[in-house]
């Protein structure tokens, strides 16, 4: 068997970096409209104003702990890691699932509970009350022009990855979290916004507070879906997602046509991190061949493997001999993972 560090692998210089501007820009616009919401909230006691706030407060914290596991995730590998740290991104997505869940939107519920039973009790609202009654409403369309503008960079820069697929099945099939939960966490804001401009509205238009309950109420659910959606696709990286089926036959192809390798036995492929992939392959080889006939096999199959597929890390290689059909049949169909 033989294996190389993960060292030698060439990934992209800009695979890691496709992200950081769709961060540094959700986490300027979030951090901004988090104030402008809660100045609105204090001003009016709007329900959907003090969840949007909520909102983009745990949006902002998002951003943080996505660029701190972007950073962890550089590590260099040690005794503890022998493969590094690069799940720290995955980690990072997830904990960001569990923040929109429950400080977005649990909150965003609670407090449209809480508007809708103070309406049904007949209490006074802050909202049709205060002379500054409009502001929300500037607020909203403000943060909808910077939130669409956060979104934007976000899709330009997931475009390249993206090609022809769409954002729903970028979400689901791309490897690194950064962009997916950016674009996710926009998307939701946006909608959010104009859920909260819908509750607020109709409330100064119909004079009954309950609206701004519902639109909080609708922002929570909002939310929670997100987080739901983004909790399962970390859930599937962190538990060990296998190559593309492009990149799995690129590799295969790759072994196959390498000199000295007869078939490729059996495959299996996992990402340690959305720019490292560890193989594990087991290779027929001839069995008249030398053991340093078979070193160089195995040192030009891997030379092609990653020239096939630059983000192979780790990679083991065990030369094998065909002994039947039957012995091999299980394990030679190539996409498998």
């Amino acid at each position: 068997m033989s294996q190389t560090p993960a060292v030698q692998k060439n990934t992209p210089a800009n695979t890691n970096q496709s992200g950081r501007k769709a961060i540094i820009a959700a986490a300027s616009a979030n951090l901004a409209i988090a104030v402008t919401k809660a100045i609105a909230w204090a001003l009016t006691g709007a329900s959907s104003m003090l969840a949007e706030a909520i909102h983009s407060v745990a949006d902002t914290a998002n951003q943080v702990v996505l660029m701190v596991g972007g950073k962890e995730s550089h590590k260099e590998a040690d005794e503890d890691h022998p493969f590094g740290y690069e799940r720290a991104r995955y980690l990072s997505g997830f904990v960001v699932a569990i923040v929109i869940f429950s400080l977005g939107g649990l909150f965003a519920l609670y407090e449209a509970y809480d508007k809708v039973k103070s309406t049904l009790m007949g209490q006074p609202d802050e909202l049709l009350d205060s002379q500054w009654w409009w502001v929300p409403l500037v607020v909203v369309v403000v943060s909808i022009c910077a939130e669409g503008a956060s979104l934007r960079t976000a899709l330009k820069e997931s475009a390249q990855d993206r090609e022809a697929m769409t954002v729903l099945q970028y979400i689901r099939k791309a490897k690194a979290p950064e962009l997916p939960v950016v674009m996710l966490e926009d998307s939701a804001a946006v909608l959010g916004l104009i859920f909260a401009f819908l509750g607020v509205g109709l409330t100064l238009l119909t004079h009954n507070p309950i609206f701004d309950g519902i639109g909080s109420a609708f922002i929570g659910i909002l939310l929670v879906v997100v987080a739901g959606i983004l909790s399962r696709e970390m859930k599937s990286l962190l538990e060990g997602e296998s190559a593309t089926p492009e990149s799995r036959k690129a590799i295969h192809d790759a072994l196959v046509n390498s000199d000295g390798v007869d078939s490729v036995i059996y495959m299996k492929t996992v990402h340690l991190g959305p720019e490292t992939i560890l193989l594990a392959a087991k290779i027929a080889v001839d069995p008249t061949d030398s053991a340093l006939e078979v070193a160089r096999i195995i040192d030009n199959a891997e030379v092609a493997v990653r020239a096939a597929e630059p983000l192979v890390g780790p990679l083991f290689l065990e030369p094998d001999i065909r002994y039947g059909d039957d012995r091999i049949r299980d394990g030679e169909e190539w996409p498998q993972s």
